[in-house]
């Protein structure tokens, strides 16, 4: 099984998921996104891995966000996806993906279910 990271090791919670990944035995593919960010399609392939709301993959808090005078509670899904696309450091992190499913590490044992 494949796991892939979705990282940013300035985050607490990115390196707490990280290391919980490595204390069950899994070394994941580590994708800094900041680093390398996602295109469009990445997002949006994400965002349905992740599924449920797509507003839980937007962080809200970050500068960029404020500054492009969004609602959370407004936005579309199509609206999550080009703001994500565009400002990387507007993706929740972390986001942990295993083949067709993903998790976001909030808190890090959110993700324990995908290595089931």
């Amino acid at each position: 099984m494949t796991v892939t990271i979705w990282h940013n090791p300035r985050c607490s919670k990115s390196r707490q998921t990280l290391e919980l990944l490595k204390s069950n035995g899994v070394e994941p593919a580590i994708r800094e996104y900041l680093k390398a960010p996602p295109s469009k399609a990445e997002v949006e392939k994400l965002v349905a891995l992740v599924g449920g709301d797509p507003r839980e993959l937007i962080r809200d808090g970050e500068a960029e966000f404020k500054a492009l005078k969004l609602k959370k509670a407004d936005l579309t899904k199509a609206q999550i996806v080009d703001a994500i696309a565009a400002h990387p450091v507007l993706l929740q992190r972390p986001i942990v993906v295993t083949g067709a499913r993903a998790a976001i590490g909030r808190p890090p044992e959110a993700v324990l279910p995908l290595l089931k």
